[in-house]
């Protein structure tokens, strides 16, 4: 099982790195603009993660024809071996993923909402596909049924479902429960998977006794 922060709100994430409670952190070019970043930020989010102990770091390559994005992604894998390089799951992304794994550059296709495109990723060798939950139940009607195929879809490739837009600790649950092994999820959505009101009703009553021992 492995937990990774979909934020580059550096604030928030260094905590969860340096205490060891996630794996990781997944950014896309939406996250960095919500967080206050633009894509020339990467470099120095990245050094800042993996100081606070981040063993995988997830940056996308943009670009506008497969050129442009393979000369990002170049950049990008550049920056260290703990980098895993995004690309979205589109008919630019798509070659662009094959190069890189082809160069043994670690890759994720994002944004994977169908079992033809895992299928796909799983067979130019990426590491990843992304399929993002929270989006799917906009538009069907059991996202995590979907979900749950794509994965089946991968069963010895080597290629590993992290499943993203996890919008809830309950969401999150369920897919653990579906046998999904790989999340990421805004850090709100982590501390509540931390949290349960009897478990610190116990640890409270542990410090009582204890404190009257």
């Amino acid at each position: 099982m492995k937990l990774y922060a979909d934020s580059a709100r550096i604030d928030a994430v260094l905590p969860l790195l340096e205490r060891g409670l996630i794996a990781g952190v997944t950014t896309n070019p939406t996250i960095l603009q919500r967080d206050g970043h633009t894509s020339a930020d990467r470099p120095s989010l990245h050094a800042r993660f993996a100081a606070a102990g981040a063993r995988e770091i997830f940056l996308q390559a943009v670009g506008g024809d497969e050129d442009a994005m393979l000369a990002d992604a170049e950049a990008l894998a550049a920056l260290g071996t703990d980098v895993v390089v995004k690309v979205p799951a589109t008919s630019v992304g798509f070659p662009v993923g094959a190069e890189l794994a082809r160069r043994g550059v670690p890759v994720l296709v994002t944004a994977v909402y169908s079992v033809g495109q895992a299928a796909v990723a799983a067979s130019i060798g990426a590491a990843y596909i992304a399929p993002y939950l929270g989006r799917l139940a906009d538009s069907v009607p059991d996202p995590l049924a979907a979900v749950v195929r794509m994965d089946a879809a991968l069963a010895g490739s080597g290629t590993r479902s992290l499943v993203a837009s996890v919008r809830s600790a309950e969401a999150a649950e369920q897919a653990v429960l579906a046998g999904i092994r790989h999340l990421t999820a805004n850090v709100p959505v982590l501390l509540d998977m931390m949290r349960h009101e009897v478990s610190d009703s116990s640890a409270a009553e542990f410090e009582r006794v204890a404190a009257a021992s």
